[in-house]
């Protein structure tokens, strides 16, 4: 539980991650990917002195978090949100599949693949519209969410494998990636649109939340599990996401993305069968005991 409590409190912010950023995909990926992570780097900087790593872990950081987010905010600006949102969520599914590469010693059963197969029969779903031809307009977008699925499953194991560090040096990442970011953006597209008040105010939301303190809370949760669990767990988020989606911003909710839905999730649970298996057993276990224990007491 010690691991389910950060990842089921990173979850909650993630879950308003696409809506947020789908209010400023009118400003160039590049910006608002410099102007968010350098927030948060800024709010992090109270933990300078933890910033202190190796270059392996600075290089592993700064990739992950600047790749991740520059293919998302480029994905929303070319694809329709809700697709969009459901293909860069295949990630959880990525961290299950990937596990036994970044982990020595976990092994692929014959339910990860077939958690793989009903994942990706989802995500096809979502590309091709239930139809046999690629919706082609909305290809760059397709894998700009398919990549930074990729990056994040990949960050989020590869930390693992790193010397120890703390979390409070993920805000150095988040700074030097968003000072990487707005520095490509003012080589590549000039100044641009200038951010409105409405846009900072999302920006600031952003930094603070999604993509401030949940950077850390998802640190202490792969740090201290197992992560097929928390892959598991973590397909909580798309569901909540593409609902506030539809929610909030009236994007269209169709019976091809709610099928989408289902498919992706249940993907992630069969791939994630054995790593939850325990955590039931332990459940059941503690509640037979404290049956057995109220059953032994003498009566009155």
């Amino acid at each position: 539980m010690n691991a389910a409590l950060p990842a089921l409190a990173t979850i909650l912010m993630w879950s308003s991650l696409a809506l947020l950023t789908d209010r400023i995909s009118h400003l160039p990926p590049l910006l608002s990917v410099g102007l968010v992570l350098t927030v948060c780097g800024l709010a992090g900087a109270v933990r300078l002195r933890h910033w202190k790593v190796s270059p392996a872990t600075w290089l592993v950081g700064v990739g992950g978090i600047f790749g991740y987010h520059f293919l998302l905010f480029a994905a929303f600006g070319r694809a329709p949100a809700v697709e969009a949102n459901m293909i860069q969520y295949l990630w959880p599914l990525f961290i299950v599949l990937f596990t036994p590469l970044f982990l020595p010693g976990h092994r692929l059963t014959p339910g990860h693949l077939l958690g793989a197969a009903l994942g990706l029969a989802g995500a096809g779903l979502i590309v091709t519209g239930g139809r046999l031809g690629l919706r082609m307009e909305y290809l760059p977008g397709y894998l700009c969410a398919l990549g930074a699925a990729v990056i994040w499953a990949c960050y989020s194991l590869g930390t693992k494998r790193l010397p120890p560090f703390p979390s409070s040096a993920v805000g150095g990442f988040c700074l030097v990636s968003g000072l990487l970011s707005l520095a490509l953006h003012f080589a590549t597209d000039g100044p641009g649109p200038a951010p409105s008040s409405g846009d900072w105010l999302i920006v600031l939301l952003l930094g603070c939340g999604p993509m401030g303190a949940a950077f850390y809370t998802w640190d202490a949760a792969m740090k201290r599990g197992d992560p097929r669990m928390i892959g598991a767990l973590a397909y909580l988020t798309p569901m909540l996401s593409t609902l506030l989606l539809v929610a909030v911003n009236g994007r269209p909710f169709t019976v091809l993305h709610g099928a989408a839905v289902v498919l992706v999730t249940g993907g992630a649970v069969v791939g994630s069968l054995d790593s939850l298996r325990p955590l039931f057993a332990n459940l059941c276990a503690g509640r037979r005991r404290a049956w057995a224990g109220s059953s032994a007491r003498p009566r009155k």
